[in-house]
């Protein structure tokens, strides 16, 4: 079993930078799509910046210019930095790392709560 240890959660004014931290237990060099994802009460979980193994990335339209995803394969960690906050990024995070061609390769992290102030 695999496990995932996010962390860098917390409250911030608008406007403001954290990093999150998907910490895992064993080396994700082979993962395939780490990813972010978010949910705020009464929202649909969404998925809000993905990354490959080759280092390619992807953001959702609400978050391009002020989140980025990055990792250190020598910690096993995946980060999320987020700049210029906006109250609306409100929502509990959570990191995925999967294996595609391995269904049974999906592991969640237990999430962490951003609050952003306006």
């Amino acid at each position: 079993q695999v496990q995932l240890v996010e962390s860098g959660g917390g409250l911030v004014q608008a406007g403001g930078s954290l990093r999150l931290s998907c910490a895992a237990s064993e080396s994700i060099s082979g993962i395939n799509v780490m990813g972010w994802y978010r949910q705020a009460p009464g929202n649909q979980r969404e998925l809000v910046a993905v990354m490959g193994s080759s280092g390619s990335r992807n953001y959702a339209d609400s978050v391009k210019g002020r989140f980025t995803v990055s990792r250190d394969n020598a910690k096993n960690t995946v980060y999320l930095q987020m700049n210029s906050l906006k109250p609306e990024d409100t929502a509990v995070y959570l990191c995925n790392l999967k294996k595609l061609g391995s269904p049974k390769w999906d592991y969640w992290g237990q999430g962490t709560q951003v609050t952003v102030s306006s």
